[in-house]
């Protein structure tokens, strides 16, 4: 029974977090003239239709499981035609924010339910308390770490759309290889003992968490 609580207690925002990601992007693609996610049945929050085995389960649960300080996942991307989109170039930087901006709100909503959690039964409360706090924390890494500004992740697709052309193709030319450049900077780094890790994903959601915290009123 313990390890279900805990699968429910870490699963439930780790799921809850990628599937409202996904959707947010397919919501606001298709605001903009792209129904491409509306046919392909990807604006929807069943969580079914957005979830990577990889990515969604296999990949947290390491990460949860060896203690790593950096919690992150994905979910099937959500098909975006953005030639489709009214304006191309300005709008392809809505979308792609449209999924880190959902995470901060969740973030910020799960701040604010702590401000609940007196109105339940207290053997429950332990339970409720770290759901949240790791609802606000996986959801503002999740943001943090996907606008860093390599395609393909949101961050580097909101900087090919804002660039000028100069230097958005370069970056957009890297995105078969984005992946890869963005997981040496986080595995190899540390390895030659340079905190590359805190710099770009740890100490930004710090500074988040605790505004979050204050904004909600917590601290």
């Amino acid at each position: 029974m313990d390890i279900v609580l805990r699968i429910l207690t870490f699963g439930l925002p780790i799921l809850l977090a990628i599937t409202l990601h996904e959707a947010a992007h397919g919501y606001v693609a298709l605001y903009y003239g792209d129904d491409t996610a509306k046919r392909a049945g990807r604006i929807s929050l069943n969580p079914l239709r957005h979830v990577d085995p990889i990515g969604t389960i296999i990949l947290p649960g390491i990460l949860l499981l060896t203690g790593s300080p950096v919690l992150f996942g994905y979910a099937k991307p959500v098909p975006v035609n953005f030639a489709r989109l009214r304006h191309p170039r300005r709008d392809s930087v809505y979308v792609a924010a449209a999924g880190p901006a959902m995470n901060l709100l969740l973030a910020f909503i799960s701040a604010l339910l702590f401000h609940f959690i007196t109105f339940f039964p207290q053997e429950i409360i332990p339970t409720l308390q770290e759901m949240l706090s790791l609802s606000v924390f996986i959801n503002v890494m999740l943001a943090v770490f996907n606008m860093l500004p390599f395609p393909p992740l949101d961050g580097g697709r909101v900087a090919v759309g804002l660039l000028p052309n100069s230097l958005a193709r370069p970056l957009a030319q890297l995105e078969p290889y984005g992946i890869f450049i963005i997981f040496g900077l986080l595995l190899i780094p540390p390895l030659l003992g340079f905190n590359v890790l805190g710099w770009l994903i740890l100490h930004p959601v710090k500074i988040i968490v605790d505004l979050m915290s204050t904004l909600a009123g917590l601290s």
